[in-house]
Parts: C-alpha cells; sequence; structure tokens
C-alpha cells in the first residue's frame, strides 16, 4: 500500500516525530551531519544539556542553551502544516514529539504529548512561578525568579526522567491507534524509542532519511524527508 492508502484506510493514526521533523525547518538534530553531537564545543552537548551539568555549573549550562536551543525566527514546515490538517479532518489523534520546539502547535495541532517538554515553558526551581521563553533569552546569565529562584526550562535533560502523565497519554494514544507514523528519528533513544513497541494496529510507516532498525517490521519505510513526503497527503 502506499503512504496515501494507508492513511485513507486509517481513523486513528498516531505521529511519532524526532528531531528531523524539525530539521526542514532550521533546527539542527543531535545526529545528522549537521547536528549538534558534530559540532565542537568545551564539553560535549549531552554533559551540558544533563541535570547534574545543569545543577553544578548553570552558567554554562544557560550559554550553550540559549545558544543552541533557543532559534528565532523558525516556522513550522510542510509536516507540521499536515499533521494539523489531518487532526481537523478527524484521522489523527495525538502527535507524540521528542522535540521541544512547539512548532506542532504553532501550526494548529492540539493533541500534542511533548515527551522532552518544551523551551516555551519555564517555572521557578523555587516558587514555581512560570515564565516564557522570551524571559530565559533576554536575561543574562543564570536566569533568576522574582523571588530569587533559578528559573529551569521545561525540558527533560539527560539523567531526568520522563514526565509519567505525559508517557501515558503518549502510550494510551499509540496503543489505541489503527496507524503509527514514525518520522524523523533514527528509533535509537531510549525510553523514547521504545514506545513503538506499544503499537499493535494495522499499519506501521516509518519516514526517515536513513535505515532504522525497525524497517523490516514497518508495512512502509520512507527513506526521505517528512515534509516532503506528507506534503501532498490528502487528509480526506
Amino acid at each position: 500500500m502506499t503512504l496515501q492508502e494507508i492513511i485513507d484506510d486509517s481513523s486513528r493514526i498516531v505521529f511519532f516525530g524526532g528531531a528531523g521533523v524539525s530539521t526542514e525547518s532550521g533546527i539542527s538534530d543531535f545526529r545528522g551531519v549537521d547536528g549538534l553531537y558534530r559540532q565542537k564545543y568545551k564539553y560535549p552537548p549531552e554533559v551540558m544539556l544533563s541535570r547534574s551539568f545543569f545543577d553544578r555549573q548553570p552558567e554554562e549550562f544557560f550559554a550553550f542553551y540559549r545558544d543552541k536551543l533557543l532559534v528565532d525566527g523558525v516556522k513550522p514546515n510542510a509536516a507540521h502544516y499536515k499533521l494539523a490538517e489531518l487532526e481537523r479532518a478527524g484521522k489523527l489523534i495525538c502527535v507524540v514529539t521528542q522535540n521541544i520546539d512547539g512548532l506542532h502547535q504553532d501550526a494548529g495541532s492540539v493533541n500534542v504529548a511533548e515527551l522532552h517538554g518544551s523551551v516555551r515553558r519555564n517555572y521557578c526551581m523555587k516558587c514555581g512561578r512560570s515564565y516564557d521563553k522570551e524571559f530565559i533569552k533576554n536575561s543574562t546569565g543564570v536566569p533568576r525568579c522574582a523571588c530569587g529562584g533559578i528559573v529551569k526550562p521545561d525540558v527533560v535533560l539527560y539523567e531526568e526522567p520522563l514526565d509519567s502523565d505525559t508517557t501515558d497519554r503518549a502510550l494510551d494514544a499509540i496503543a489505541r491507534a489503527d496507524t503509527l507514523i514514525v518520522a524523523g528519528t533514527s528509533l535509537t533513544v531510549y525510553p523514547a524509542a521504545g514506545f513503538v513497541s506499544a503499537f499493535g494496529g494495522r499499519h506501521l510507516v516509518l519516514i526517515n532519511l536513513t535505515p532504522t532498525a525497525l524497517d523490516s517490521r514497518a508495512e512502509l519505510a520512507i527513506h526521505a524527508k517528512a515534509g516532503e513526503t506528507l506534503k501532498d497527503i490528502k487528509a480526506d
């Protein structure tokens, strides 16, 4: 079956997306040719984005975070818009994303499970007060609340667990889906990559530039960009 035929045959689609979904919007992934892991820093990115580094060297953490994760001027791409269209058409029941950029919501998606949190939400570690992305971006050094507490991005750092309510919501949606479309991820980062095992529906589709370990399990494996693959799909 073609991707269009699979979507036509589906009524409960879940989309599971990784960093590759946002690269077409100009946001660097981690492991690609131009990804963060291939760039040179004083410390490896996975160290600087760890909770222990955040606690130990918050100034270095926020310098890296502002420089590389708070990207200005990015907009949703064809994949984000098509998923929102599929949701409005009643075909797609949930977007499960490993991305923290909020582009799915910008495109109009409503039911989004953000496994790794969002750069758009920040909170004081002392009093719990909420702050937006601009507060972090416009601050210097370690951002502080009016109460004096450190304002931490609501993103899941290395060494931190995923939020249980978000994971439960994502797993429930995947378990209820008749079609699971996995895109823009090499399926190497756990525990998120293990979510695919919760799927027992009819159609498993993988969209990624390079092959993944689960290609052989998929009904359809497409080695291309997510936006280019989805842009011409008819939602109804």
